[in-house]
């Protein structure tokens, strides 16, 4: 038996390659299914099962292509109402998988098809649960995703995962493996642990949720509480998970066709598309195209974009690092976003030297905010989260969150210069790009964020964990 969990840090999420005897189970694939047919060919072996958790919100799963190509069937747990052919399996339903076994354990509460797989050895022993959304590592799945498709409140949805993990979860062995869906970083819950793997018994030690004296009461309490809005563009993968999908290879022909600058400029003026600069956040500073949109691959990338443009079906033309096209396609297409229409061809310095236009965002250091600063001459604007601003921040900044960044345009002054500001430098310059894109010019980006400026000698507010925010 051999078990590998496929970690995707930009989505903090874990897809699971499970071989036993010459035969193989994906779990939670991503959209891209070429890597799970080569390391099947690669080990011998024959795809057999495609099990999924649940409708993942958070990114577009690769199910109805990894079983178009391999005839796998896709499976789910009970109550799940697919569009494409798939087994709904029974509550306590096994599969043989070579000398191992899976066990479906439904667990409702994060979803209502949500289903626990119990992986049994050769020998019968209970070995690992692949728990999806509803048991992480520190925290539980959030349970206001479903309200509307299960009709029901997010407590009494808390109140239903409250019973899975007492009935189904709880009473299972404490050495048991725990394989969850995501890890810290996902907006599938609130508080997981940066570990991707663990026991059972330290969960039950650990995790919050799984305290043996918590009342439904209770829990219902603190897994509600705190909840921040979801991405906007979480219904859009769920519809997609759902009801199926283009496969990813027609979106990667489409979306990677380079474009000469006079073609760029005129897709840009005769289409409703976006320009989305994917570069670092240092070059988009020095020069870029007018009125583009900063969401950087070196940092959460598929996730900034879903929340922040949300409509899946908006048309994308692309400024992309040579040579990373069909990364940034491929990482596009794992959040739903398939309609990149081109890519800049040579990039800003073909562009450059077509005589186009270009725009640049001030950016200083932190030692030269603080000049500014200390002298009255400039509103201080952080655009970091809730919780990373009630921790800590700067006396006098204004709290304007990079997720609900165009909720606060009034409170940006028409007049003199204001200091943006992240954690580290990257949120800001995707802050001062939609700020430029809105016509708000007057600003500057601080480098590195407030991790530099709390090195200046700044007022700053006393600290506060974060978890007991």
């Amino acid at each position: 038996m051999n078990i590998e969990q496929i970690y995707t840090g930009c989505l903090a999420q874990g897809a699971y390659y499970i071989e036993s005897d010459g035969e193989v189970a994906i779990i939670d694939p991503l959209r891209e299914v070429s890597p799970y047919i080569k390391r099947a060919a690669n080990d011998n072996a024959k795809i057999k099962y495609i099990f999924e958790t649940h409708f993942h919100a958070d990114f577009v799963s690769g199910h109805v292509t990894l079983s178009k190509e391999t005839g796998a069937p896709i499976i789910y747990g009970p109550t799940a109402n697919p569009t494409f052919d798939a087994i709904i399996a029974e509550d306590g339903q096994e599969f043989k998988l070579g000398k191992i076994t899976f066990k479906v354990l439904h667990t409702p509460g994060h979803t209502m098809e949500s289903t626990t797989y119990l992986l049994r050895d050769e020998n019968g022993k209970d070995h690992a649960i692949f728990s999806g959304d509803t048991l992480f590592l520190g925290d539980v799945g959030r349970p206001d995703l479903a309200q509307k498709s299960a009709d029901m409140t997010q407590e009494q949805l808390a109140g239903t995962l409250f019973d899975s993990l007492r009935t189904k979860i709880m009473p299972l062995a404490d050495d048991i493996t725990v394989y969850p869906a995501h890890g810290a970083g996902s907006a599938c819950g609130k508080n997981m642990m940066k570990e991707t793997v663990d026991t059972l018994g330290n969960q039950k030690k650990m995790n919050y949720a799984l305290r043996a004296d918590m009342t439904k009461e209770e829990f219902v309490k603190e897994v509600t509480d705190g909840l921040l809005p979801p991405p906007k563009y979480f219904p859009l993968n769920v519809k997609m998970n759902k009801e199926g999908y283009e496969d990813i290879d027609d979106v990667l022909v489409r979306g990677n066709r380079g474009l000469t600058p006079e073609e760029f400029e005129k897709a840009a003026n005769t289409t409703e598309a976006l320009v989305l600069d994917v570069r670092h956040q240092d070059e988009f500073v020095k020069g870029h195209v007018p009125r583009s949109i900063f969401i950087g691959l070196n940092g959460d990338f598929a996730p900034w974009v879903g929340d922040l443009i949300a409509d899946t079906k908006q048309p994308l033309l692309l400024v992309i690092p040579e040579g990373k096209e069909e990364e940034a396609i491929t990482r596009l297409s794992r959040v739903g976003f398939d309609s990149a229409i081109g890519y800049l061809k040579g990039g800003i310095e073909a562009w450059k030297a077509a005589g186009k236009e270009i725009d640049q965002i001030t950016s200083i250091t932190s030692s030269e905010a603080k000049d500014i600063i200390d002298k009255g001459d400039a509103a201080i604007f952080d655009v970091r989260k809730d919780g990373e601003y009630l921790s800590e921040h700067l006396v006098g900044a204004v709290h304007t969150p990079l997720s609900e960044l165009n909720k606060h345009l009034s409170k940006f002054p028409e007049k003199g210069e204001f200091l943006v500001h992240c954690a580290g430098g990257y949120r800001s310059v995707i802050a001062s790009s939609i700020l430029k894109s809105r016509g708000i010019h007057n600003l500057i980006d601080v480098k590195g964020g407030y991790g530099a400026l709390k090195k200046e000698d700044l007022k700053k507010t006393d600290y506060v964990c974060p978890t007991t925010l």
